[in-house]
C-alpha cells in the first residue's frame, strides 16, 4: 500500500509542473500587462514600461517561468502580488480557510442529504417518496448554484435578520452558501446513490442474506450500502474538488473573500504571481483529494486493496 501511495505522490510532480506550464503560457500570451492596469487612466507609455520593468514583466518567457519555479523549489516563495505588494502565499493562507470551510461543510451536508434520500428512494422504489425525490432532484440539478444563492438571499436573508446578507463574519454566514451548494450537488448524488443501491439490492448475495433470515436493516446497511459505496465515494470526491475550485460564483454572490474570487480578480488585473501561486496550490490540493479518495477505496472494497497489494 505504501508503494502505491509513494508512486502516486511521485506522479503528482510532473502533473503539477504541466499545469503550471500551461497556465503560465496562457497568462504570458494574454493581451495586456500589469503596467497598463496599475498606471491609472491615460498613462504615458514610459510609465507603463517602467512599471513592467520593475515587476519583471518584460523578461523573456523562459526566464520568468524559471524564476517562478526556482523561488518555489529553493525558498517556497510564490512571489509577490503586483497589486497588493504582499507575498502570494500569505494571501492564499489568509483566504483558503474560508474556501475550505465552505467546501467542507457543503460536502458533508451534500453527502448526508444525497445518500440518505438516495437509499430511501431505492428501498421504497416506485413509492410516493421515490417519485417526489426524483422530481425534486431533477429540478435542482437543472438550477445553477448562483441562481439558488440569489433566491436564498431574496427570500430568506432579506426577510430574516438572523441570516447575514454577505460576508462570513460568523458561522451564520456559511449557512446560506452551504445550502445553495448543497441543493445543487445533493441532487445528482441522490440519483447516483439510488441507482447504485438498486443494482446492489438485486444481487444474489442480497437475496442470500435475506434467505438466511438477516434483518432488513442489516441487509441494507451492512451488505447493500457498503457494496454500493464506490461510485458514491467517487462522486463525493469529485464534488469536493469542484467545490474547492468552482465555488467562485457562490463566493461572489455572497461576497465571501475566498480563494476563488481572489483568482478571478488576479486574472482581470493580470497579476501573474497570484494566478500562478493559486493554480499551483489548488492543483496540489486537488491531487491530494484524488489520492485520499483512491486510498479510501481500499478500505471500502477488499478487492481494491488486494489489487493494490499485488
Amino acid at each position: 500500500m505504501w508503494k502505491y501511495i509513494t508512486k502516486r505522490v511521485l506522479l503528482m510532480l510532473p502533473i503539477i509542473l504541466g499545469v503550471t506550464l500551461v497556465v503560465f503560457t496562457i497568462m504570458y500570451f494574454t493581451p495586456g500587462s500589469p503596467g497598463e492596469l496599475l498606471a491609472g487612466a491615460n498613462p504615458d507609455q514610459a510609465v507603463i514600461d517602467q512599471i513592467n520593468h520593475e515587476l519583471g514583466f518584460d523578461q523573456p518567457f523562459h526566464v520568468r517561468y524559471f524564476n517562478f519555479l526556482k523561488g518555489i523549489v529553493t525558498k517556497f516563495d510564490f512571489g509577490t502580488s503586483y497589486t497588493s505588494q504582499r507575498p502570494v502565499l500569505d494571501e492564499i493562507m489568509s483566504r483558503f480557510p474560508r474556501t475550505l470551510t465552505l467546501a467542507f461543510f457543503s460536502m458533508i451536508s451534500t453527502a448526508v442529504v444525497g445518500i440518505s434520500i438516495g437509499i430511501l428512494s431505492a428501498v421504497k422504489q416506485y413509492s410516493l417518496l421515490d417519485y417526489a425525490s426524483t422530481v425534486v432532484s431533477m429540478f435542482f440539478s437543472s438550477m445553477p448554484s448562483f441562481w439558488i444563492g440569489m433566491m436564498l438571499l431574496l427570500w430568506i436573508a432579506m426577510n430574516f435578520s438572523w441570516f447575514p446578507i454577505n460576508g462570513v463574519a460568523s458561522w451564520k454566514g456559511y449557512l446560506l452558501p452551504c445550502a445553495a451548494l448543497t441543493f445543487c450537488n445533493a441532487a445528482p448524488l441522490m440519483r447516483l446513490t439510488r441507482s447504485a443501491m438498486l443494482e446492489t439490492i438485486r444481487s444474489d448475495y442480497i437475496r442470500t442474506a435475506r434467505a438466511k433470515g438477516a434483518l432488513e436493516k442489516r441487509v441494507i446497511w451492512k451488505h447493500a450500502f457498503k457494496n454500493a459505496l464506490l461510485p458514491v465515494v467517487t462522486n463525493i470526491g469529485n464534488n469536493f474538488r469542484a467545490l474547492l475550485g468552482g465555488s467562485v460564483i457562490t463566493e461572489t454572490v455572497f461576497v465571501i473573500p475566498g480563494l476563488g474570487s481572489y483568482v478571478i480578480t488576479a486574472i482581470r488585473s493580470k497579476d501573474v504571481p497570484v494566478v500562478m501561486g493559486c493554480t499551483l496550490f489548488m492543483s496540489a490540493t486537488f491531487l491530494v483529494v484524488i489520492l485520499l479518495t483512491d486510498i479510501l477505496y481500499a478500505y471500502i472494497d477488499p478487492r481494491v486493496k488486494a489489487k493494490y497489494m499485488r
